[in-house]
């Protein structure tokens, strides 16, 4: 390092992408800081985000499955009177994200990365200002994560407690009456599973036809079928334009997306859940001259270098979906290339999943974008009820779907449902990194009985020969 600056790599928040790019510098041998204005590392994914919601989600699943005519009931586990603790569920939540957030710390003073708390803001190209110090590097890394995107007309207050973010949709206090959704994402579906198994009575309002956009056609009709059999009231082509909250609960005003008359839907509790969006506001980004795309997003190149010289960026304020593992991967790949080796990340295979009950997880093109990229394609398609280890734990809903190169057999896209969806994708997203074809899978040994099976099935079914079905 040279000895004109304090750090050889400054990077700007602690998120999944900013933690693992400290981590990373770390054990290359590169002097390196982290700046985070947080009380704790981790960023949005493990505070408010990703950790939190599982914790919520995993709890609020056992739930479900305990009482009178659940999951358990129909395996001889009889359970009376199951009744919710939800302080106990809320302080078990916490506990998780305290434990993963004091394990970053422990890892950043294991490869000596100086944790810098506050709020970072360009001076110059090398330098920025954290409260009343100075704090110079060769290289800065931009990793400042993203936050919730707002809806005109829906005032979210985290302090009222009535419309709320997906921060305040983690810490409610009581069970709402009736949750009103806005939003048929990943996000709204996750929070909105995790309050309807507590016993809210819950309300999505789409804009688009159907939920869960930018996933498989297939994957989306499905996620309308089983979240109306779950018993969540479905509006979709619909737009909140207004909402008025009071002491005992929620106006909301809805219209048709395409336009006509409006209605009014009274709820206990709101949750708004359109997006997100990056955190670029208060950096000081004019002082290097760095300017923002026309989504407010900081274009890089392909190593995650900006167009200024020094300064890099990773994660949710760059283009891409904003994926907590996806940060990760370039949080790795932007502290190689700065340590002078060579750092890649594979944008066209980033998984994505949500985590209801079932899981939904995708990767790669969905079939009508194969298409339109000009593939002619064809598709094998297994459904969990065939599968032998999904009828034994009567774990049936759900299939897998496989998108194929119809010339040369290469697996383009890999669409799932099922429980355990989360987990099984990974093993189509490795196999695509390696150029599989579905025949490649379809001779692949698979343990029996597993939910990975149907996998296996579904590329016996791209040539039209599944065994179990």
């Amino acid at each position: 390092m040279s000895d004109t600056y304090d750090y050889d790599v400054l990077i700007i928040g602690s998120g999944p992408g900013g933690y693992v790019a400290a981590i990373r510098a770390g054990q290359l041998g590169l002097k390196t800081a982290c700046v985070e204005s947080r009380d704790t590392l981790g960023g949005t994914c493990l505070n408010v985000g990703c950790i939190p919601s599982k914790a919520l989600l995993h709890g609020s699943e056992l739930f479900e499955e305990a009482k009178a005519g659940g999951h358990m009931e129909l395996f001889g586990v009889k359970m009376d009177n199951v009744s919710l603790d939800l302080e106990r569920l809320m302080g078990e939540k916490s506990a998780a994200v305290k434990d993963l957030t004091g394990g970053i710390e422990f890892l950043f003073k294991k490869n000596k990365v100086t944790w810098l708390k506050g709020h970072a803001t360009f001076r110059d190209t090398h330098s920025v200002q954290i409260g009343d110090d100075v704090v110079t590097a060769k290289d800065i890394v931009i990793a400042t994560g993203s936050s919730v995107t707002p809806l005109p007309g829906v005032d979210v207050d985290n302090d009222a407690m009535r419309i709320v973010d997906s921060t305040g949709a983690l810490k409610l206090p009581q069970v709402p009456e009736h949750l009103v959704v806005i939003g048929g994402g990943v996000i709204g579906l996750e929070l909105g599973s995790v309050w309807r198994r507590l016993g809210a009575k819950v309300t999505i309002v789409e804009y688009l036809d159907r939920l869960l956009p930018g996933m498989d056609d297939d994957l989306r009709k499905e996620a309308g079928r089983l979240f109306k059999k779950q018993g969540m009231d479905i509006k979709l082509s619909s737009k909140v334009t207004g909402a008025i909250a009071s002491d005992t609960g929620v106006s909301l005003t809805i219209e048709p997306a395409a336009g006509g008359d409006a209605e009014t839907l009274e709820a206990s509790h709101v949750l708004v859940a359109i997006g997100r969006r990056p955190n670029v506001e208060g950096l000081g980004l004019d002082a290097i001259g760095l300017e923002l795309n026309k989504r407010g997003q900081i274009e890089t190149d392909h190593d995650f270098r900006t167009k200024v010289d020094g300064i890099w960026a990773v994660g949710d304020v760059i283009p891409g979906p904003m994926l907590a593992h996806k940060a990760e991967d370039e949080g790795i790949a932007v502290a190689e290339n700065i340590a002078g080796l060579t750092g890649i990340v594979n944008h066209a295979l980033i998984p994505g999943v949500v985590y209801t009950m079932p899981e939904f997880a995708a990767v790669g093109l969905t079939e009508a974008e194969a298409k339109d990229a000009g593939h002619e394609v064809k598709v094998g398609k297994f459904p969990m009820m065939a599968n032998s280890r999904g009828k034994t734990n009567r774990d049936t809903d759900g299939f897998v779907k496989i998108v194929a190169d119809a010339a040369t057999d290469r697996v383009l896209g890999v669409h799932i449902v099922a429980s355990l969806a989360g987990t099984m994708i990974a093993q189509a997203t490795q196999a695509m990194e390696f150029g599989s074809t579905s025949e490649d899978i379809a001779y692949t040994c698979h343990a029996h009985p597993t939910h990975s099976e149907a996998i296996k099935e579904a590329a016996m079914a791209v040539q039209g020969k599944p065994i179990h079905m």
